[in-house]
């Protein structure tokens, strides 16, 4: 297909608000939204994949170290008591939905991250694909079951923590001040109701408990959370830095003494669950490496495959992160990307001591810095790949430079054979 045949950016753009899904086709002035599809083959699809069951596997067996030894929330993870809170109301479970974010380099795929608390693009994933998957009739579009698999995944854990029968109402818990995540709010919305589920939807700040101990928002009582707010928002909150105050320390003593209070009692199913607090934060890597030799022989491979070294701040000797700054990233416990992500190949080196002197202690890991591959724009992929109950089941790619920010294009995704 010739260029002269794609559809401007405006008559893309408006296309894709027509979906009443994805209304924010530009950030900053500027296109965020890219007309022009990815196109992977089937098996760098199947790589893509396996890589990130295998990665997830992982993570699934840090959890269950920690909860069979649960001094390492302490000693390891220096969780907060409402992190720890959060943690023990649903161990081991954590997952629901995750999305890895994974890049090619010349030594094979690299994981920079595996978001398995409030994971997003699914609107960008879903929408883009629709759109552009028509003038592509020799693909595959790889999102195109992500919806039922994400639903049918809810209602198997509703009907397992609930019981058959269980009422179909749900609640869609979310940052309701920000307006970024709207898309996949609306997504999940249009997703349960088209499956004859009712929703409701609210902040924290609007759950209550009805006479019968049910978790309501707006006095409207409902069955299944759909937890979009963050772990660490829910507990108490501090700058990364500790030259840095925020504006509000103080943890949702009371909203998550609601969540929890329904859930156990056996009346409310939480997806993602709070024990994602743990997963989420990004000293799992850094106990992927300190403590390799905890795991079978299979999951030692996956972890030096994988996942770039990684160690928590405290344990290497500052010198050695200044004389070989740009081999290494600086990464905070719960830090979004490309916000609290520090790559010392970008970094001045004033800069980079600064970070070094006032990265809050326990809060921090370093990681290896990998090359990812770039186009002849320069430019790098970052392969999101979604997870839902353990399994590979979408795709969703952006390209930048640098580390990825807001301003990352977001692409369709479709797979050639």
């Amino acid at each position: 297909m010739s260029d002269l045949s794609l559809p401007s950016y405006d008559d893309f753009a408006a296309q894709v608000v027509d979906s009443g899904i994805v209304t924010d086709p530009w950030v900053r002035g500027k296109p965020r939204l890219a007309p022009t599809p990815l196109l992977v083959s089937e098996r760098e699809q199947q790589g893509l994949y396996r890589a990130t069951e295998q990665v997830a596997s992982v993570y699934n067996d840090v959890c269950r170290m920690c909860a069979d030894e649960p001094e390492l929330l302490d000693s390891f993870f220096q969780l907060t008591p409402f992190q720890k809170a959060m943690w023990e109301s649903s161990r081991p479970m954590w997952h629901g939905i995750a999305r890895a974010d994974v890049f090619v380099t010349d030594e094979g795929l690299a994981f920079a991250e595996l978001n398995s608390d409030t994971p997003t693009g699914q609107a960008e994933a879903t929408v883009l694909n629709q759109a552009v998957h028509p003038r592509y009739p020799d693909t595959v579009d790889p999102n195109s079951a992500l919806g039922a698999t994400y639903c049918e995944m809810v209602e198997g854990l509703a009907e397992y923590t609930l019981g058959p029968g269980f009422p179909r109402a749900l609640g869609i818990v979310y940052p309701t001040e920000f307006t970024e995540d709207l898309g996949v709010i609306r997504l999940f919305k249009r997703w349960f109701e088209e499956r004859g589920w009712s929703v409701v939807l609210g902040s924290p700040y609007n759950l209550t408990l009805d006479g019968q101990g049910r978790a309501c928002l707006f006095d409207v009582p409902f069955s299944v959370m759909l937890r979009h707010y963050k772990t660490d928002w829910w507990g108490e909150r501090a700058s990364a830095w500790d030259d840095e105050n925020v504006p509000d320390t103080e943890p949702l003593r009371e909203p998550l003494g609601t969540a929890l209070a329904a859930a156990l009692t056996g009346k409310l199913c939480i997806v993602n669950p709070f024990g994602a607090v743990l997963p989420q934060n990004k000293r799992c890597m850094a106990f992927m490496w300190e403590h390799i030799h905890r795991f079978g022989p299979g999951a030692q491979e996956v972890i030096r495959r994988f996942i770039p070294a990684t160690f928590r701040l405290e344990v290497l000797d500052p010198k050695v992160l200044v004389t070989e700054r740009e081999d290494w990233v600086l990464k905070s416990d719960y830090g979004a990307e490309g916000e609290e992500v520090i790559i010392g190949k970008l970094a001045k080196a004033d800069d980079w001591q600064k970070c070094l002197t006032h990265a809050r202690p326990g809060r921090w890991v370093a990681q290896r810095y990998f090359e990812a591959r770039a186009n002849d724009h320069g430019e790098v992929v970052n392969y999101g790949v979604y997870l839902v109950a353990g399994c590979a089941a979408g795709l969703y790619c952006r390209t930048h430079k640098g580390a990825t920010t807001d301003e990352a294009l977001s692409v369709a995704t479709l797979v050639k054979g």
